[in-house]
């Protein structure tokens, strides 16, 4: 079996926001959200059912699922794969929005109620907090223990997530592992298969259901992805744009043109960098399926000429270790 990328917006969408996702849906805010018995969801309204697997264009998905629990609560509930700018503003709007939009103008307060916005990403925002789960309320500033719960964000970074299948404890662990790896499995692990709720969303998650031209369309979607998150990467770890800014602002102040032209070919030579890179980061994915992280981190160190070579190695490689054997190697093997 093959399964869809849970972290790509169509999947998400269809494992947790289908018709069919109450109890996968009960179970993962049950486990995120650490209730205990006596406080857990037991019923659920998803407010913006996905009907129909279509995704040609990536025009009729969406990044969050829209869901009541039987007090009447509101969960956003969002997968969220690139950092993009100004994303931690982007929860916070979405859930104000929520929450005042619950009622409308002369209507009572009374009518709030509380609005939860569980946000996952793959990639780290608080590099502070070593847990990969983190609750942020209004609290009072002389008295933590005081404070106002109708506003809560819950942030769930995956990889802060490191246990193996061996390791799986609790039903959040479980959950974790499910939408950190379950794209590149090939088989239910034997440590979820006693979870009813994941084994039901590995079948919703099952490729076999999709048609050739969805499963084309999702090969596509998450190329996409990937090459994004290269560029991202890249521009980070190679402080890029703000060197790049930077540079330019005070070659302005001090009225340095040579060191403006410097800026200028430095960011054409990493401009043919970062274009390299992502097309070598597609012909993996072609040749042998999304790349693990010692891919992106090679990449990262490597200069044009490795990228080349790389990019001609693809071509005839039979495994992706192949790709990176120096020439000689390969042209031995």
């Amino acid at each position: 079996m093959r399964f869809l990328n849970p972290k790509t917006d169509f999947a998400f969408k269809k494992i947790f926001g289908s018709i069919e996702s109450h109890d996968i849906l009960i179970s993962f805010l049950n486990a995120i959200l650490a209730l205990p018995p006596s406080h857990q969801i037991t019923d659920v309204q998803i407010m913006d059912p996905y009907l129909a697997p279509k995704i040609k264009g990536m025009k009729d998905t969406y990044l969050d699922v829209r869901v009541k629990d039987q007090s009447e609560r509101s969960y956003i509930i969002e997968m969220q794969i690139l950092n993009v700018a100004g994303f931690e503003k982007r929860v916070l709007y979405n859930a104000c929005k929520a929450y005042a939009g619950q009622i409308q103008q002369g209507e009572s307060y009374c009518l709030l109620t509380n609005v939860v916005a569980v946000t996952i990403t793959d990639f780290v925002m608080f590099e502070e907090l070593g847990n990969p789960t983190n609750r942020f309320m209004l609290r009072s500033a002389e008295c933590t223990d005081v404070c106002l719960d109708d506003l809560e964000l819950v942030f769930a970074e995956l990889p802060k997530f490191t246990k193996g299948e061996g390791h799986l404890e609790s039903q959040v662990d479980k959950w974790f592992y499910f939408l950190k790896h379950a794209g590149v499995l090939q088989a239910v692990p034997k440590a979820l298969a006693d979870e009813p709720a994941i084994l039901k969303a590995f079948a919703m998650a099952n490729k076999a259901a999709l048609t050739p031209e969805e499963l084309e369309d999702q090969e596509r979607r998450e190329m996409f992805i990937h090459d994004q998150r290269g560029a991202l990467l890249f521009a980070e770890q190679r402080g890029e744009q703000k060197g790049i800014e930077k540079g330019i602002e005070k070659g302005i102040e001090k009225g340095i043109e040579k060191g403006i032209e410097k800026g200028i070919e430095i960011g054409e030579q990493r401009g043919i960098f970062t274009g390299k890179a992502s097309t070598l980061l597609r012909l993996i994915q072609r040749r042998f399926g999304p790349p693990p992280p010692w891919v992106h981190d090679r990449l990262v160190h490597a200069g044009l000429e490795e990228l080349d070579t790389w990019t001609d190695a693809v071509l005839d490689a039979a495994t992706l270790e192949d790709v990176f054997k120096p020439m000689d190697d390969f042209q031995d093997g």
